[in-house]
């Protein structure tokens, strides 16, 4: 069968990616959207689309029952689900099928399989694939997994058996840590897929985690894309990957793609999947899990391959063979991918909503930019707040790094937080550069990633301002720039949450800091500036300014109480009025746009009051606890 239609189950950049491709392909895609989405990108590039239903996700893009209408109501042949979602859901497979529509996916057979960490891992152990040991049985009690865990050895890994993006995942560094984290971790699978059921993993110190892109077709044939290096990860989400993975020995790299043949084999599949490996330090290799659907990350293995992995979905799921055979599957060069997030890595990383005031992603040739957002959109509480995917391809991995740290350095987006600049400076690190780089090393703080302002930014930045005097008007108000003379002024912004000042005096095209330091803006040096923001970039390193009077909205730090920094709901309170307190003791947690935030107390005090219980929901500012005054 030849399909014509198809009907998206995802939205945002997923979407958008899946459009493109069919556009190249003379395929009328339909999209699908909650009331959220009802402007977004990805509906006003579909040649359709269908109101789901509220925001709410049962009520939407998870509800299968909708969908199904949907892909009938709009005249569709086939479903693609996308990644995340229902992308790996047996019962939309089954459902799909019964409707009599295509799914664009693997078998139910393997979702269902795969679906299940305990019973993947059994699988593989009988296929003879490596795995890390561990515990994945069927009992659940916290004696059993307590013991369990006790004889693996700590430091150990639990993982939600239907889990994925690092949710009901934790690192249990010693035997009174295991219950409290245990009950963390099946209350955050409970919560992500509906099931608490955990596995027991030994915890490899320095992991390298390293992934093979298949593919196989209902007539037996199965191929590989070669393998990708996704250890840059902070609290399991990937941040950066690339491919081919660097420092592999052609002995490790070619036992490792057979295994992952090998793994692929064992489960009679078709479709786009990935096997994931986690590496030691003596390039042992472990499988992990198996993703049963397009990754995130496909795009890298595209670029050195060539290959278009949705077309070849879409032709699998038409019956066809694999496009390509293993010989005449080859890696040219090397491809890095980004993650752009809006979050903020001066507070923990937190999501970062509001309106995208300004979005300016530099796209080149041997550059993607995938990206379910434009400038006017908003980053909403209610999704994942990825902004964009950049891909970039080179001809080795060192141009490579530095083409992606210039398309960061190039683009800009004003209006929420983002980790362009915590981006552009991991690059810039000696261990990314030689591949140094471990999926614990950002959660350990390994790395210092911060950097203090130099005087060549403060000079940038006047020279930038001054060249902008006639339109911006910054010189003659009273927002925190007070002329001293023609040329001379005090530059006052907001860095990092300081006050800075400083002095500036411009001496023909160069400039004095502080009276000590004289520098001429080069070439290299880039701003970018939006109202009262500015970024300036120097040496690939990124600072982000804001003028007097016009800094961005923060959340409230009062020692003496504890405010909700975001949108959320209560999901435990560990402490009640008249309770002594410890720095750093955690208070509460609550879960906002899939995360488990613990809020902690600055000081050794007393609880005066508690706000809210569990199940609350509060908003961003709203103060949960009240301490008593010092």
């Amino acid at each position: 069968m030849s399909i014509k239609n198809i009907l998206i189950a995802n939205r945002g950049e997923i979407a958008v990616r899946i459009i493109e491709t069919c556009r190249q392909l003379n395929i009328k895609t339909i999209a699908v959207y909650a009331d959220a989405d009802q402007h977004a990108k990805h509906v006003t590039m579909a040649d359709e689309a269908v109101h789901l239903g509220s925001t709410e996700l049962a009520d939407s893009y998870l509800n299968i029952d909708k969908i199904i209408a949907a892909a009938k109501k709009s005249g569709a042949d086939a479903v693609h689900p996308g990644y995340g979602f229902l992308s790996e859901r047996a019962n939309f497979a089954e459902a799909l099928s019964q409707a009599g529509l295509i799914f664009i996916g693997a078998p139910a057979s393997a979702l269902r399989l795969m679906g299940s960490k305990s019973a993947a891992k059994q699988t593989m152990l009988q296929a003879g694939v490596p795995c890390v040991p561990g515990y994945q049985d069927d009992d659940q009690s916290e004696a059993t997994l307590q013991d369990a865990a006790d004889k693996v050895g700590y430091p150990i890994l639990i993982k939600a058996v239907a889990g994925g993006g690092g949710k009901g995942m934790k690192i249990v560094h010693n035997k009174e840590q295991f219950i409290n984290q245990l009950n963390s971790a099946k209350r955050e699978a409970m919560n992500a897929f509906g099931d608490d059921h955990v596995i027991l993993e030994k915890y490899i110190t320095q992991p390298k985690h390293i992934e093979v892109q298949v593919f196989a077709d209902s007539k037996g044939n199965v191929v590989h894309l070669f393998e990708r290096d996704c250890s840059t990860q902070r609290r399991y989400q990937k941040v950066i990957e690339e491919a081919p993975a660097a420092g592999l020995s052609d002995a490790t790299r070619t036992d490792i793609l057979n295994a992952a043949i090998q793994a692929t084999q064992a489960i009679d599949y078709v479709g786009a999947g990935t096997i994931e490996f986690i590496m030691d330090g003596d390039d042992s290799f472990y499988f992990m899990e198996m993703n049963t659907r397009l990754q995130v990350e496909h795009r890298v293995s595209e670029l050195i391959t060539g290959v278009d992995l949705v077309a070849w979905q879409i032709k699998v799921a038409q019956g066809e063979k694999v496009p390509l055979k293993q010989t005449q599957i080859h890696a040219k060069g090397h491809a890095i991918q980004v993650r752009l997030y809006a979050e903020d890595p001066q507070n923990n990383y937190l999501p970062s909503t509001g309106l995208l005031e300004l979005v300016k992603l530099k796209k080149e040739i041997n550059t993607l930019v995938d990206s379910g957002v434009r400038t006017s959109d908003s980053v909403t509480i209610h999704y994942d707040p990825m902004i964009a995917k950049l891909v970039v391809w080179a001809k080795d991995r060192n141009l490579c790094i530095k083409t992606m740290q210039r398309i960061l350095n190039e683009s800009a987006i004003f209006g929420v937080k983002t980790n362009v600049a915590f981006l552009s400076k991991l690059l810039a690190t000696k261990s990314f550069k030689r591949h140094q780089i471990f999926t614990n090393t950002l959660d350990n703080g390994d790395l210092d990633l911060s950097h203090n302002l130099i005087p060549e930014v403060v000079a940038i930045c006047a020279h930038h301002l001054l060249s902008k005097e006639s339109e911006s008007g910054v010189w003659g108000n009273n927002n925190g720039w007070r002329i001293q003379g023609v040329q001379a002024l005090q530059l006052q912004f907001l860095y990092q949450g300081e006050n800075v000042m400083h002095e500036i005096t411009k001496e023909g095209s160069s400039y004095l800091v502080d009276g000590q330091y004289h520098y001429t803006p080069q070439a290299s040096d880039l701003c970018h500036q939006h109202r009262h923001h500015i970024q300036v970039i120097h040496n690939d390193q990124r600072y982000e300014l804001t003028l007097p009077d016009h800094e961005a909205q923060t959340f409230k730090s009062n020692a003496d109480a504890i405010y909700a920094p975001m949108p959320g709901k209560i999901i435990e309170v560990k402490v009640k009025q008249g309770d002594q307190v410890k720095t750093g003791q955690t208070l509460a947690v609550m879960e906002a746009m899939k995360m488990e935030l613990e809020l902690k107390v600055e000081r050794d005090a007393t609880i005066k009051s508690v706000a809210y219980q569990v199940a609350d929901q509060v908003k961003a500012d709203e103060m949960l606890i009240e301490l008593e005054s010092e």
